[in-house]
């Protein structure tokens, strides 16, 4: 049995699981909303900030989450971002996306029923 690695986000994941996160949580800065993911996967996903930070400013731009400088619990000055109505909107459309498309893909893992 192999050890377990930490896997990458696949693309155009990220910014689903960073969206849903802000609907259960309410607003975060970037650290949270990565550390929260990881969380959420059993530390199975890593989140390089590298990848994380341009999907906030696409989201930021597109109107889904907005942002606000605020305090963070260390006492640090951090950027504090929030799902917008857009974001709920989004969030709706790309669950169902995504729920749809899983359900296709499970359909080649199930073992065929025999022909009658």
């Amino acid at each position: 049995m192999s050890p377990l690695r930490k896997q990458e986000v696949w693309q155009g994941t990220l910014a689903l699981m960073v969206l849903k996160t802000l609907e259960s949580l309410g607003p975060l800065h970037g650290y949270g909303i990565a550390r929260r993911i990881e969380q959420t996967s059993a530390d199975l996903l890593a989140i390089n900030q590298g990848t994380l930070y341009p999907v906030l400013l696409k989201l930021e731009q597109t109107g889904a989450i907005a942002a606000q400088w605020g305090t963070s619990e260390n006492n640090r000055k951090a950027k504090f971002y929030s799902l917008t109505k857009v974001g709920q909107r989004q969030l709706a459309a790309e669950s169902r996306d995504w729920q749809s498309t899983t359900a296709i893909i499970a359909r080649f893992f199930q073992k065929p029923e025999p022909e009658k």
